[in-house]
């Protein structure tokens, strides 16, 4: 069972924490959606998340006026946990201030959802973080990549295909609103963020 102690001054107030798998061939796929949200928010904080650090690529950022460690593991998707426990384990964070950012193939493509806890739905990275922290109680935002086209279709293939044409512009605009409702999340609590961003 993950254990939590006291906070020091000047530590993170939060781990915003995008799910994805490291490496040029998972780039842009629709799995990594969790990296393109840090990517997006790190733009906007003005810090690139480079630093290796708790098996993931780091950086702290004020976002929503809140003091957060942006992590992108580098575990691959299905140890994501492994990442995620260290850096709250070393932050003294509990999980009720861990937001976790996946993809969800259950939603429309760019349909968010805000869940302050839940299952991991079949998601094999929300999998490995409830069996780290040992709970489910902490936040997630799931951001609907959209249903594989054909039955038949290998759920694998679906989810580690590239976003193009259409799609492609849809989900950057996706990533952007994704990225306001960690802000909105973080500056104004999460009751309200799911009520202004949750489709």
């Amino acid at each position: 069972m993950f254990q939590f102690g006291g906070r020091s001054g000047g530590v993170p107030e939060w781990l915003v924490v995008g799910l994805g798998n490291p490496g040029a061939q998972y780039e842009n796929t629709r799995h990594n959606i969790g990296f393109l949200v840090i990517d997006e928010l790190a733009e906007r904080a003005g810090v690139p998340v480079q630093r290796l650090k708790h098996k993931a690529l780091t950086n702290t950022a004020a976002v929503g006026g809140r003091k957060a460690l942006l992590m992108k593991p580098v575990t691959y998707m299905n140890l994501s946990g492994d990442a995620v426990a260290d850096a709250a384990a070393f932050y003294k964070i509990p999980p009720e201030r861990i937001l976790v950012i996946s993809d969800d193939v259950a939603l429309p493509p760019g349909r968010l959802r805000f869940r302050r806890e839940g299952s991991d739905g079949g998601h094999k990275g929300l999998r490995s973080i409830e069996q780290r922290l040992g709970t489910r109680s902490y936040p997630r935002l799931k951001v609907g990549v959209g249903e594989k086209p054909h039955p038949d279709y290998e759920m694998a293939d679906w989810v580690l295909s590239k976003f193009i044409g259409a799609d492609k512009t849809a989900m950057e605009a996706a990533v952007r609103r994704a990225a306001d409702a960690v802000e909105s999340a973080l500056s104004h609590g999460l009751d309200k963020a799911m009520t202004d961003f949750n489709g």
